[in-house]
C-alpha cells in the first residue's frame, strides 16, 4: 500500500477543508435540530418582571407616583376621568396579558399606547388595528403582530370600553 505524501501546503488546505466541512456539518444539525425558533402559543406583551412607569394614549398619560396611579388628561380629551382601580385594572392588563401571535391586519390604526418601562431606554409602542371581526396589536419595537378579543382590546385600552 501506497503512502500519500503532501507537501505542508497541501496538508494545510486538507486540514482547512475538513474543517469548513465540520463547520458546516454541526451548523446544519443546530438548525435542523434546534427547530423553529418561532413562539408557539400565547405570548406575553410585556418582557417578564417589567415595571411600568408611564402609560400614555393619545390625549392621557398614566403615571406611576410612589405606589398608587395618576392620570392626566388633555384639556380636549372628551374621555372621562377614570377612578384609580380603573387606572391599576388597565395597567395590569398591560402586564399581565398574553395573547397568541397573529399575521398582520391592514389598515388604518385605531388606537396606540406608549409604556415606559422602568430599566429601558425606549419606550414600547403598540398599535391597535381592527377589521370587521378581529383586532390585532402591533408592538413597533418587536415587530410583532397579536390577536385580541374584543374583550382583552378593551381592558388594554379604556377608550374602547366608553365608546
Amino acid at each position: 500500500m501506497a503512502a500519500i505524501k503532501l507537501s505542508r501546503k497541501g496538508w494545510n488546505n486538507l486540514i482547512i477543508f475538513a474543517m469548513l466541512i465540520m463547520i458546516f456539518v454541526f451548523n446544519g444539525l443546530h438548525h435542523r435540530l434546534g427547530g423553529d425558533d418561532e413562539p408557539k402559543g400565547p405570548q406575553p406583551l410585556l418582557p417578564a418582571q417589567s415595571y411600568i412607569l408611564t402609560l400614555e394614549y393619545p390625549g392621557i398619560k398614566i403615571e406611576r407616583i410612589g405606589t398608587s396611579w395618576r392620570m392626566q388628561q388633555d384639556s380636549e380629551a372628551a374621555q372621562p376621568s377614570a377612578d384609580i382601580q380603573t387606572l391599576e385594572a388597565n395597567v395590569g392588563a398591560w402586564q399581565q396579558l398574553r395573547a397568541p401571535l397573529a399575521e398582520p391586519l391592514g389598515g388604518a390604526p385605531l388606537l396606540a399606547a406608549t409604556l415606559t418601562l422602568a430599566g429601558e431606554p425606549n419606550p414600547y409602542v403598540y398599535v391597535l388595528y381592527k377589521d370587521q371581526q378581529h383586532y390585532r396589536l402591533f408592538n413597533k419595537q418587536q415587530q410583532r403582530w397579536y390577536s385580541l378579543t374584543t374583550h382583552q382590546a378593551q381592558q388594554l385600552f379604556i377608550h374602547l370600553a366608553s365608546n
